[in-house]
C-alpha cells in the first residue's frame, strides 16, 4: 500500500484533496473513507481480534451478554446491526472497524491522544467504490438496485440478519462498508461508517492488499503532530465536536491546557 509522509499542515491538505475534482459534475467529490490512529504501528484490526485473538468464537458470547445486561437501554432496537453498532459505540469488542467520510476527522483521531505524541500517527485512506468489486454478486446487485455504493442498516438486514447469514453469502472473505443509523450525536458528528468482514477470522488488510492501487496511508510524523492538532482545533475539529457532551468538553480542556509546546515544538 502506497505511503505518504507529510511534513506540515499544507502537505496534509494537498494529499487528502488530491484528485477529488470530478469534471463531469464540476464539483469536488471523493470516493474515499478514512481512519486515523495515533500510532502508525497499530494494525488495522477490530477490537474483537485484539481482545479475543485466543478464541474468536467468543464473539457470540459477547453479543449475548451485551443484549442481556443492556436490555433496558436497547429494548427499542430490534435490528441486529443497530444493536451491534450500539455495542461497538460503547466499547464492546466487535468485528467492526470505525471509519469516517472526513479526512480531517481521521486526522483528529490520529492526533488526539496526548500519551502518543512520541509516536507517528497514521491515516488509512480507502476508495470504497473500488472495494465494492470484491463483494458477492448478490450484494453488488443490491447496491446497484439501490443506486448506492454503501449499505444502510436496512439494506444489510435484507440479505443478512446476523453474522451467520453474512458468512453464508460467500465462502471467500469479503468486506462491506455500512452506514449506521443516526442513533447518537457522535455518529453524526464523526461522519461515521463501519467496515465488517463476513468472517471474524478474515483480516481486512488481506482484502485491501488486493486493491492497493485504491488505498494509501498518510503518516503524520511525531514532529508535526502538535501542529496538525492545533490547526484542527482552529477549524473546530476537536473533542468538543467529536464527542458531544461533558466528556468531550473535558477531553478538549485537558488537552488544550496541557504543557505540550515546550516538549513537542522545541524546534520552532
Amino acid at each position: 500500500m502506497k505511503e505518504y509522509i507529510v511534513h506540515n499542515w499544507d502537505e496534509l491538505q494537498s494529499i487528502i484533496f488530491k484528485n477529488v475534482w470530478q469534471d463531469d459534475i464540476k464539483r469536488y467529490r471523493a470516493n474515499f473513507i478514512y481512519r486515523g490512529v495515533g500510532d502508525c504501528n497499530y494494525e488495522l484490526l477490530p477490537k474483537l481480534n485484539r481482545v479475543c485473538a485466543h478464541n474468536l468464537e467468543l464473539e457470540e458470547s459477547l453479543m449475548r451478554n451485551f443484549k442481556k445486561y443492556a436490555y433496558a437501554d436497547i429494548v427499542e432496537y430490534q435490528n441486529f446491526w443497530q444493536i451491534l453498532t450500539l455495542a461497538q459505540h460503547h466499547g464492546l469488542p466487535t468485528r467492526l472497524i470505525d471509519w469516517s467520510y472526513s479526512p480531517l476527522v481521521a486526522a483528529h483521531f490520529a492526533t488526539e491522544e496526548i500519551e502518543k505524541y512520541d509516536k507517528d500517527g497514521i491515516i488509512w485512506c480507502v476508495d470504497y467504490e473500488a472495494i465494492v468489486q470484491q463483494l458477492p454478486q448478490e450484494l453488488k446487485i443490491l447496491l446497484d438496485n439501490s443506486q448506492s455504493k454503501l449499505f444502510s442498516i436496512d439494506m444489510l438486514d435484507k440479505v443478512a440478519h446476523n453474522f451467520n447469514d453474512l458468512r453464508m453469502l460467500s465462502s471467500k472473505p469479503f468486506v462491506l462498508f455500512f452506514e449506521p443509523s443516526s442513533i447518537h450525536n457522535r455518529i453524526i458528528n464523526q461522519y461515521a461508517l463501519f467496515s465488517v468482514m463476513n468472517d471474524s477470522k478474515a483480516l481486512l488488510t488481506d482484502v485491501l492488499n488486493k486493491y492497493d492501487d485504491h488505498c494509501f496511508k498518510i503518516i503524520i510524523p511525531k514532529e508535526i503532530k502538535l501542529e496538525i492538532r492545533d490547526k484542527l482545533d482552529y477549524i473546530n475539529i476537536s473533542e468538543r465536536m467529536i464527542y458531544p457532551g461533558l466528556d468531550g468538553i473535558c477531553k478538549w480542556i485537558t488537552r488544550k491546557f496541557a504543557n505540550l509546546g515546550p516538549e513537542y515544538n522545541n524546534n520552532k
